[in-house]
């Protein structure tokens, strides 16, 4: 291929662009000058009115092109941040989402929807978090009403084994008589009775200055001594023990008369099945086995 002359005058294999300047090649003859050789090479810049070198393509001051009289962009806006400078912290209470788009201008934003009375100031609750069920109300008429539990038969008395023992207390108005106390008798009742669980149970009226807590409490007879007579057992068979008593401890069979003679001191006698022991000024004192619901 021929090499063809640009506006400029260098010689260049390219019919379009010089390869020595960049000059574009008009396609008419070389010899013809061109409008736009003519324009590329003022003494001054027509758009910034700057001194430009005969020759140059670009202005070296705004960038104005001489060939094609493009009028030069202006550079985007310089950043005024300080790009070596750390990223600010971001205040409290702000986060950390992105920043919230801004409307383009003339375009007004919807109005948010008025706030529930009492809502000012209550934290914002997630709005996928599930609302707690409602309470189930109660049907009409049974408020504070309790259902009634639910009542156990009444259970049968258990049967005591063959060592279990009682002893009935009563007052006996035959015996007050008989001892003419001056001490008003109280009035007959039901006899007292006393569970005998130990091997060896004392008879007696209590003392808290001595210490003296009988097992059986002869109550308000005061004919009856403090440690008035012991009852001792081996789980078959019963003795009772005189303890030097002020008024003597007396026994007599069911149907005899009443006795008359206390029993000796200090020797145990055997008791038999139905015996009655009188003590002070009205007391009568049975033992005998416990029947159910007794010991």
């Amino acid at each position: 291929m021929s090499a063809v002359t640009c506006p400029q005058g260098h010689a260049s294999q390219a019919t379009d662009y010089c390869d020595v300047c960049g000059t574009p090649i008009a396609s008419t003859a070389p010899a013809a000058p061109s409008p736009a050789r003519a324009a590329a090479s003022p003494s001054t810049c027509p758009h910034c009115g700057s001194p430009a070198a005969s020759g140059a393509l670009f202005c070296e001051n705004c960038g104005y092109d001489f060939t094609t009289g493009a009028t030069p962009v202006a550079p985007a806006a310089t950043s005024s941040l300080d790009l070596g400078a750390p990223a600010p912290t971001p205040a409290a209470g702000t986060g950390t989402g992105p920043t919230p788009l801004t409307p383009p201008p003339g375009v007004t934003p919807p109005a948010a929807p008025p706030a529930a009375p009492g809502a000012a100031g209550a934290d914002p609750s997630p709005a996928s978090a599930p609302s707690a069920p409602p309470a189930p109300t109660e049907p009409a008429g049974t408020t504070g009403a309790q259902q009634p539990a639910p009542v156990d038969p009444p259970l049968a008395p258990p049967t005591p084994g063959d060592d279990a023992w009682v002893a009935e207390l009563w007052v006996d108005p035959d015996w007050y008589a008989a001892q003419q106390a001056e001490d008003p008798m109280p009035s007959v009742g039901l006899p007292v009775l006393v569970p005998l669980r130990e091997r060896s149970v004392l008879v007696g009226r209590p003392s808290a200055s001595r210490s003296i807590r009988p097992q059986v409490d002869a109550g308000a007879d005061s004919g009856v001594s403090r440690r008035h007579c012991q009852l001792n057992t081996d789980g078959q068979r019963w003795w009772v023990e005189d303890l030097q008593s002020s008024n003597g401890t007396y026994v007599a069979r069911v149907g005899e008369p009443l006795p008359e003679v206390p029993i000796p001191a200090g020797q145990r006698h055997e008791l038999q099945d139905g015996d009655r022991l009188y003590l002070g000024s009205w007391t009568r004192l049975v033992v005998r086995r416990a029947l159910p619901g007794e010991a």
